[in-house]
């Protein structure tokens, strides 16, 4: 499977196409189910809020001022414009992205809502073009299982935090054997299920890396979240498998960590 192109070509679709009123509306529906409120969702610039998460990995981050945030896939900006009103004028936000339109796109929300403590670059997340012990948190939102090299991510995410740095990331786990038709499949891949990992696994993979305090602080099924994207559930239905055989094999995991 070429699973970076068709990530990459995926989510420029995405980032070049034009939402429709229904899209918006799924989109803000998808944000709500997953842990945003209103009022933070109305803060946004038109165009961040792409409903592609799994949870929101703000809502525990205790990010201070002045902190520097660094964003792994962020997408249209969602989690660096909220993230940037916390850390305030003296810190700093970076987001990450591999796909050169979602980064376009993000760069002109940032525009639109004068953010200037934002910036976002391209690059993957295996290759981070972030300095060594440079940043005090990395969040993510359901990227972090489109990653093939799931170990050299978590090395990166140990190098260019700082010493006594955290990690909050939400993320599609496994607790269960999944039907091989899904882990064969490139579109379910790229919908956020093929390529995730048992729970286990994963946060054995930050303790490799040098992460410590691994630990899964919060999980829900993902069933009815996937149920509720057309995204990602139109994806497994093609495969011939419902939602229904997915429920308590996946959840969304809120996963938190230090250097």
């Amino acid at each position: 499977m070429d699973v970076k192109r068709a990530v990459k070509q995926r989510y420029g679709q995405i980032a070049r196409g034009s939402a429709t009123k229904q899209q918006e509306q799924q989109a803000e529906a998808v944000a709500a189910t997953i842990g945003y409120s209103q009022n933070e969702l109305s803060a946004l610039p038109e165009g961040a809020n792409l409903g592609l998460g799994c949870g929101n990995p703000l809502a525990m981050a205790e990010i201070q001022p002045g902190d520097t945030v660094l964003d792994l896939g962020s997408g249209g900006g969602l989690d660096c414009f909220l993230a940037a009103q916390r850390v305030g004028p003296s810190g700093r936000v970076i987001g990450v992205d591999m796909t050169e339109e979602m980064v376009a796109k993000a760069r002109s929300n940032a525009a639109q809502g004068n953010y200037a403590n934002v910036e976002f670059r391209l690059g993957e997340i295996e290759h981070l073009p972030i300095e060594d012990s440079s940043v005090d948190l990395v969040i993510s939102n359901c990227v972090l299982n489109l990653v093939p090299d799931k170990a050299q991510a978590f090395r990166e995410i140990a190098r260019v935090l700082k010493p006594g740095g955290r990690v909050m990331v939400s993320d599609i786990l496994r607790r269960g054997e999944l039907p091989a038709a899904l882990l064969d499949d490139l579109d379910t891949y790229v919908a956020c299920v093929g390529g995730a990992i048992e729970a286990d696994e994963y946060l054995s993979l930050m303790r490799a890396a040098g992460l410590t305090e691994v630990e899964i602080i919060s999980e829900t099924d993902a069933a009815d979240l996937l149920a509720g994207s057309c995204d990602c559930g139109c994806e497994i239905s093609e495969t011939g498998i419902s939602i229904d055989d997915l429920r308590g094999k996946i959840v969304s995991a809120a996963v938190r960590a230090r250097k």
